[in-house]
């Protein structure tokens, strides 16, 4: 994660707004080669009426999703953009282009972009620094690293609830490597499904002649990380998650580049609540815009349009995941800046045209999944209980606070600017070979040693792994502890095991651990070589605040407090 991330009703196929995300298109007429359009219609219409008006703009649907009454639709006509604009039925047209990324930078970016720092001698903690989190001992051979289990007591939660087989955790994410040990034992085949085709022009050359990559596979390797977390299995190999007994479920809907669609994300949430998931994790953040703002007088009226669309295609998919039972959990970004406060956009669009400044209006911009409705948002600390440099903030949007690592942690100690301050999760062998921390035979590289680890079966079934940081690792924490709560107080429903996500929230956020906020408020990181950017501002209590909102999850008061 590198942005940041409630509101409003499910939406019904007949009260729609349109939504299409891409290079807009020419106006002028004619054809061109074939492209693909999203397209959803205005309030009010039906579905029969919007295919109608689609057809004739110039487009052929090809795929409906009548949840949300989202069209995907192609044209080779030059002008269809503007042709559907034109229909009072619908809002516009827009050609697909992403709307969400999670980079796949997160590991190599403290080693990319160091800023010089000075680290005093020896392990004596300077005044103001705060000794480091520890792992858990006696459990995985690796969960000795896991320092994130021991802040939220997932170790201790293990002996009263490590997760019931019936709870399903939808990773929503560039996929999951189901070769490894550790997440094949939990991985659910029937449900998991790859809603995103590779693109050649971003993924490269496809893997399969479809195009479509195979269920239990990641080619991008952080959705990878982030199920490890949740649910790595606890079987004496490898690394164990916070709730080591539940089902994964791969919810494909980003590309291997890291970049998510429209389409791929809408349908990967109606996906999962029309399957009952209990839990789904969104890592990811939206694209091309860092804020999808309602009417930016800096943004072109197209661009206007594509964000209104944006927003509500989002909405009414998370509404709709909600009302279907789902806990939805997201990352609330590495952007270090407070939420309610947000700076000029000079990002965005990161995709397609040039970006170019753009003042954001807090109250009509929205940046998403996380400011979407019924999102639990997620900041990032790291093994002090400090909030990481990098992590957004700020009382409007954080529910929670959970272990996201945080590289530069433990200044003046032996442990300052170490990868074990970071998130240690299972990674695709394939991608770390890309990287070149793993040769051709599977074997770690030197260099590499340390920071990538492999553990292997009787059978020779290797896993590998390795660290990360951002609010991406962070917010698997907290939806693994959902998923724990579900395990502990969930019941049989018409629908099937589960427990109402408002309730699965409430606990969440009740049980967790309250942490106030820094004295003095602002929290500097210049001796950890960032910035004056950097300094954040924490406003609110110890109850709740702008850096923990209502606390740090802890998976063991969650499971032991009674609802």
């Amino acid at each position: 994660m590198s942005k940041r991330f409630t509101v409003g009703g499910v939406a019904t196929a007949a009260a729609l707004a349109l939504t299409v995300t891409g290079l807009v298109a020419p106006a002028n007429a004619g054809t061109t080669s074939a492209r693909t359009f999203t397209v959803v219609a205005k309030d009010g219409v039906s579905a029969s009426t919007a295919i109608a008006e689609i057809k004739a703009a110039g487009g052929t649907v090809v795929s409906r999703t009548d949840a949300v009454g989202m069209f995907r639709v192609v044209s080779k006509r030059a002008d269809f953009a503007s042709r559907a604009a034109a229909s009072a039925k619908l809002v516009g047209a827009t050609q697909n282009k992403a709307v969400g990324h999670a980079p796949r930078a997160d590991r190599k970016l403290e080693r990319e972009n160091l800023v010089a720092a000075p680290n005093p001698q020896g392990s004596a903690n300077p005044k103001g620094t705060t000794a480091l989190a520890k792992g858990p001992t006696g459990l995985d051979p690796l969960d000795d690293k896991l320092w994130g289990l021991s802040m939220i007591r997932a170790d201790r939660a293990r002996a009263v609830e490590d997760g019931n087989t019936a709870v399903t955790v939808g990773i929503l994410d560039t996929g999951l490597d189901a070769s490894n040990p550790d997440l094949a034992a939990n991985f659910s085949w029937s449900l998991s499904k790859n809603f995103a085709p590779d693109m050649t022009d971003i993924d490269g050359a496809c893997e399969v002649a479809s195009c479509l990559d195979p269920v239990g596979t990641d080619d991008g390797g952080h959705g990878t990380h982030v199920a490890g977390t949740v649910g790595a299995a606890a079987n004496g190999f490898g690394v164990s998650g916070v709730a080591p007994g539940v089902t994964l479920v791969e919810l494909k809907g980003g590309q291997d580049s890291g970049y998510f669609f429209l389409d791929p994300v809408v349908n990967a949430l109606i996906h999962a609540g029309d399957k009952g998931l209990d839990v789904v994790n969104m890592s990811f953040y939206v694209d091309p815009w860092l804020y999808n703002c309602t009417s930016n007088p800096t943004d072109s009226p197209e661009a206007q349009a594509e964000q209104r669309a944006i927003i509500t295609a989002m909405k009414r998919a998370l509404n709709y995941a909600h009302e279907h039972g789902v806990t939805l959990v997201g990352a609330l970004g590495n952007n270090h800046e407070d939420l309610g406060k947000p700076r000029v956009d000079t990002s965005s669009p990161d995709y397609g045209p040039a970006p170019y400044h753009r003042p954001i209006d807090n109250d009509t911009c929205l940046d998403l999944p996380v400011e979407g409705p019924h999102v639990i948002g997620v900041s990032s600390v790291g093994p002090s209980g400090r909030k990481a440099d990098y992590s957004n903030y700020g009382v409007e949007q954080i529910s929670v606070a959970a272990p996201g690592g945080w590289f530069r942690d433990g200044y003046g100690t032996d442990a300052f600017r170490t990868d074990a301050n970071m998130i240690l999760s299972s990674y695709p062998k394939k991608v770390l070979q890309e990287e070149g921390s793993v040769d051709k035979n599977g074997n770690i590289v030197p260099a590499a040693e340390g920071s990538v680890f492999k553990q292997c079966t009787a059978a020779g079934v290797c896993g590998y792994y390795t660290y990360l940081q951002g609010t991406s690792m962070a917010s698997p924490h907290a939806a693994g502890v959902a998923s724990l709560i579900v395990s502990r107080f969930g019941g049989m429903t018409e629908a099937g095991f589960g427990l109402a996500p408002d309730a699965v929230e409430e606990q969440l956020t009740g049980t967790a651990a309250e942490h106030a906020c820094p004295q003095p408020r602002t929290q500097t990181y210049q001796r950890e070589g960032r910035s004056g950017q950097f300094n954040a501002y924490c406003e609110g209590d110890e109850e709740f605040n702008g850096f923990y909102g209502y606390g740090i999850v802890d998976a063991y008061a969650a499971v032991t407090t009674p609802m």
